[in-house]
Formats: C-alpha cells, sequence, structure tokens
C-alpha cells in the first residue's frame, strides 16, 4: 500500500527523521508488525501563521518497498564522430544539451571563451579586489556560466518546458545533495556548484565529448542558409552537422556576428534597477516574525512585485544569506549580481528591484539619456564589433551600456567601487551622509542615484519601494540600501528559432538556445532548454 501524505511540522520537528517516522505510523493507524517506509517529495515553508510551519509531502510505502529508480547517467553510452554537433558555451543550457546529446548517441564539442571553473577563480578575485576585468573569464563568461559563482538558485515555474526532475536527479548524481529534490526552492550554492559542473564536465569527457575552454567563437560558417560549423579563435575551423548557440544573455559579440551576417535577431523586453541590500536578521524578522531566528529555520527569502505606471517593478533573484558582486564583462562598465553560499549564513540579504521594460520603451529612454556620452558607446561598439551602424534591434544594449557606463564613471576611479544610497533617501530625494555596511567587496561611496537613472527607472523605483514597504513593514527603512546597477536580468535581444524543431527561422542546423537566445531564466530554465534543443537534434538526425 502506498499513501501520499502531507504533514504540518514544526521547523524543529521537520528535521527529526524519527519523529516523522512515529507521526506518519501514528497517522496511518499502522500495526507493529506492519513495515513503513517514507519517501520525502516536497517540503516547503509557510510562515503565514504567527509561527512558521513546515509543509512536508511523504508517500508512505506500508509493507512494500519504493521502485528503485535508475542513474539518469545509466542511460548514456559511448558515442561516435558519425553525427556531431558545436556547442557554443559551456553553461547550463551548454552541458545539459551535451549530456542529452550523448544519452542519444550523438558527439557533442563544446567550445567555451572562458576558463574551467577551477582556474576561472583567479579571475573572479582580480575583479572583486583589484577591479581588473577579464572579459572572457568573469562572473558571466566560463564553466558553468552565470550560475556557477553568482548563486545556484535552482527554482523555476518552467514546469511545461520540460522534465525538472531530470535535471535536479542530473545534479545530484553528480554531487549536490540529495535535498535539492525536495526543496520547493532548492539551492546548491557558490561554494558547491563549482564541483558538481566539473563533474558534468568529466561525465561528457567520459562517454566521448569534447569540451574546449579559451576558445572563443568568432566566425560561422554558413553555406545556402545552412551553418556548416564554426571559426575559432579567428583561425581555427570546426565542422559539424548542427550548432547549438548556448553562449549566455552578457555574449554581445555574438549578437553583432549575427547581425552581420545576416541572421535574424530581434529586440526582447528585458528589466533593469538596483541591487537592494538588508540585514538578513530584519528580513528574518519580518517574514518570521522573530527577533532571533529559529536555527531550524533557513535564511528567509521574500518576493515582492507591484505595478507602476503600467509597467511592473519586482523582486529579481533574491539572495538570502548572500553576497552582492561585481558583474562586468568589459572594463569601464559596472554591473552588480548576487550570490549565497550553500549555508546562506552571511549577515545581507540582497535581491535585484528591477523595472520591466517593453521593445516599445526602447526609444523613449534614449530618447531620455542619449548624450555624448551615448554617441562613445556607438563608437566603440562599432569599433570593437567592425559594423557601420547598430541597428534598432541593438536599443535595449545600447540603453544596457549607457547606464552600465555611467555608473562606473560616476566615481571617477575607474574602479568596480559601486554607487549607493539609502533606499529612504532615495524616495525623498536626499544624499546619503552615512551608508550601511555592505557585503560588496569592492566597496560603495554615497551618490544620488537618481542622477545616474533615467526617469523612467527612478519614479518607478521610488514608488516600487514605497509599496513594498506596506507589503513587507519594515523593508522600507534606513536599513536598506541600493546598490547599482543590476543590468543584466536577462538578455535584451532574441534569436528566434521554429517552435516545433527549435531551427533558427532563416538558417538551417543553427539551433539558438538557452538565456542568450531569449528562452530561458536561470540554471534549470536553461537546463531544459538546452534538453529540449538536443531532443530536436536527435529527432532530425533519425
Amino acid at each position: 500500500m502506498i499513501k501520499r501524505i502531507e504533514l504540518i511540522l514544526s521547523p524543529k520537528e521537520s528535521h527529526d527523521d524519527n519523529f516523522i517516522f512515529e507521526i506518519t505510523r501514528k497517522k496511518l493507524s499502522l500495526k507493529k508488525s506492519d513495515n513503513l517506509h517514507i519517501e520525502k517529495i516536497r517540503r516547503s515553508i509557510d510562515a503565514r501563521s504567527k509561527s512558521p510551519r513546515v509543509n512536508l509531502l511523504i508517500n508512505a510505502y506500508v509493507n512494500e518497498l519504493p521502485k528503485e529508480q535508475p542513474e539518469v547517467k545509466s542511460f548514456y553510452h559511448k558515442v561516435t564522430p558519425n553525427k556531431k554537433v558545436i556547442i557554443i558555451g559551456a553553461g547550463p543550457a551548454g552541458y545539459f544539451a551535451a549530456l542529452e546529446l550523448i544519452e542519444h548517441g550523438i558527439k557533442p564539442v563544446i567550445f567555451d571563451r572562458g576558463k574551467d571553473a577551477r582556474t576561472r577563480r583567479k579571475d573572479l578575485r582580480a575583479l572583486q579586489q583589484f577591479s581588473i576585468v577579464n572579459p572572457n573569464s568573469n562572473y558571466c563568461f566560463g564553466e558553468g556560466g552565470a550560475g556557477t559563482y553568482s548563486d545556484g538558485k535552482l527554482y523555476t515555474r518552467s514546469h511545461k518546458r520540460g522534465d525538472i526532475d531530470k535535471a535536479l536527479k542530473i545534479l545530484v548524481e553528480h554531487g549536490a545533495n540529495s535535498e535539492i529534490l525536495i526543496e520547493a526552492h532548492p539551492h546548491i550554492g557558490s561554494n558547491k556548484l563549482p564541483g558538481v559542473v566539473q563533474k558534468i564536465r568529466e561525465s561528457i569527457l567520459e562517454f566521448g565529448g569534447e569540451i574546449y575552454f579559451d576558445s572563443k567563437v568568432t566566425d560561422f560558417i554558413i553555406e545556402n542558409y545552412s551553418i556548416k560549423g564554426v571559426i575559432v579563435n579567428d583561425k581555427e575551423e570546426h565542422l559539424a552537422d548542427a550548432v547549438i548557440l548556448a553562449t549566455g544573455h552578457s555574449a554581445r559579440d555574438i549578437f553583432f556576428l549575427c547581425s552581420k551576417k545576416n541572421i535574424h535577431i530581434e529586440a526582447k523586453p528585458f528589466a533593469m534597477g538596483v541591487r537592494a541590500e538588508h540585514p538578513q536578521a530584519m528580513i528574518d524578522e519580518i517574514q518570521y516574525r522573530q527577533k532571533i531566528r529559529d536555527k531550524f529555520l533557513p535564511a528567509s527569502s521574500y518576493k515582492l512585485v507591484t505595478q507602476v505606471n503600467g509597467r511592473g517593478v519586482f523582486s529579481f533573484c533574491m539572495c538570502p544569506g548572500g553576497l552582492i558582486v561585481p558583474a562586468a564583462t568589459a572594463p569601464n562598465e559596472l554591473v552588480v549580481n548576487g550570490m549565497s553560499m550553500s549555508r546562506r549564513d552571511s549577515k545581507f540579504a540582497n535581491s535585484g528591484i528591477v523595472v520591466a521594460i517593453e521593445t516599445e520603451d526602447f526609444k523613449k529612454i534614449l530618447g531620455e539619456i542619449y548624450t555624448d556620452e551615448a554617441d562613445e558607446i556607438r563608437d566603440y561598439f562599432k569599433k570593437e564589433y567592425n559594423v557601420n551602424e547598430l541597428p534598432e534591434e541593438f536599443d535595449g544594449l545600447l540603453i544596457q551600456s549607457i547606464i552600465e557606463k555611467r555608473f562606473f564613471n560616476a566615481s571617477g576611479k575607474e574602479t568596480q567601487q559601486a554607487p549607493a544610497q539609502k533606499i529612504t533617501d532615495f524616495v525623498n530625494g536626499k544624499v546619503s551622509s552615512i551608508l550601511n555596511d555592505t557585503s560588496y567587496i569592492p566597496g560603495v561611496y554615497s551618490y544620488y542615484l537618481e542622477n545616474l537613472l533615467p526617469k523612467f527607472f527612478s519614479e518607478r523605483l521610488k514608488q516600487g519601494f514605497i509599496d513594498f514597504g506596506k507589503k513587507m513593514r519594515g523593508y522600507f527603512s534606513d536599513e536598506g540600501m541600493m546598490i547599482g546597477t543590476e543590468s543584466r536580468t536577462s538578455s535584451p535581444i532574441k534569436i528566434p528559432r521554429n517552435k516545433i524543431d527549435y531551427q533558427h527561422i532563416q538558417i538551417r542546423n543553427l539551433f539558438p538556445c538557452g538565456e542568450g537566445a531569449g528562452y530561458a531564466g536561470g540554471i534549470i530554465s536553461a537546463a531544459l532548454d538546452g534538453q529540449n534543443v538536443a531532443k530536436a537534434i536527435a529527432s532530425k538526425f533519425k
């Protein structure tokens, strides 16, 4: 007999397997002779009541055992080069696409402009401590992609996109804690995820795949509207039966390459704003209504959203017990992001607070911020990427770049120090005379952020913070500080593909994939998209 049961437990009870076992026996009125086996299915925290409770969904097996499920790795077999697919990018979309191809007997060959996860750490340290930006190795580029060293959250709503359980099982089989299989908001942590990523690399190599780092794809080989291969590092020619483009949301050179090769791209809505940082203890008190957080409860998180003047203002990539990190991908720009270690034990909580931008807003925002500074960025793009003009598809990217450069130039020091302001001072139009402590290692300095943000953002952010203070009493206070700029929430450009076969709408055998193509928004959604693209390729080959 199998019974699915939901238990409502105290935080302490939820960590006591013996208690869970006994209360389940009692709930089922089992005899002493009955054997019981418990399988945990889902665990979530309900903090709406006066005392937080834990909802635990279990399968109770009475006088029988659950069937053992085979490992995903058991379906992998050594591949041959009969069919070969080039994958551009070693992030979650690229790596999970590679594993899926191996499962279908197809050889993946991965090229990534960055470094392996271990070597990449040196460049992150140089960025944090000395403001040295390596354009090919940073928080966005390198093995594992942007999620490897910027949190490792696995929560997704993408249940219709693919097999989330399979993706999570792959992570567990490569070293992630099995708790991610049952947590409502699973998280690996930036200290643990690099090791998981390295083991995935080992699996790809073990079964016949190839992976090359420090290998930047600089050109596409296209004949008769069909991609035949790629050029790596301006000199190496590599041919394949198909190419998966999984380069992430910050690979601007790929967008320009697509434009130069007359590969159709489109402008896409995205969001921009700032990082808001509060003491974690304050967020815990608001959410759990406890002066001191119960030791059996995790650092609390929040999700906030409101509508201001027809556009959404919302929290993004909330990091409880986390840190704010510099996420620039080129010199002379300032971008911040959030991350958490597995224990989430920092004394700070941070989240992006961003404003949604529709493509119809681009011209209005550019009209507001277009200055000589914008002309400099246009000229830089033309020279850097060898183009004569910037088509209107690049308007969103131009907005990103102008604001990132503004925030970088604000200090006049050419460092990754970030301008900051207390949330209450920002709303009340005051410069902050004293700033709060921060987790941001390069450091912060006081600045009137309204002078850096277009009115489109600043007016909506002000009302957004007021609204959030009503939803979470205490959130809008002097203890909250905003640091900018949070600008890489997603790609401002989409590389369109057919819905059925996942190929580019114009170029055969080119498969746009993941965040950079506009089809994902996090580790798991990118992984699922990689799997789906690989399945489509396997189907095409058959």
